[in-house]
């Protein structure tokens, strides 16, 4: 709870998964209403391609987070360590 307080842990990745698995179900949705509308075509392609494109975009924005985790390792790596009063 600590991290989560103090911004140690990101809350963004989790919510970019609840807004992967939202945009599937709205382009499957999304795609039968077109099929249920004549467009046929269209629906089939959203249904296919709709997820593939909001997964390509959901992993874009969490390689960026992963890149921020990578390069605060890094940080933290190369910084000497602390003195304590005792040392």
């Amino acid at each position: 709870m600590d991290d989560f307080i103090s911004f140690r842990r990101m809350l963004t990745p989790t919510v970019i998964q609840l807004l992967f698995w939202l945009g599937v179900a709205a382009c499957v949705i999304g795609g039968f209403v077109m099929l249920a509308r004549g467009a046929v075509l269209m629906g089939i392609i959203y249904i296919i391609l709709g997820p593939i494109a909001v997964r390509v975009y959901c992993e874009l924005l969490i390689v960026i987070f992963r890149i921020n985790d990578t390069l605060t390792d890094i940080l933290h790596a190369s910084r000497p360590p602390e003195k304590t009063p005792m040392q």
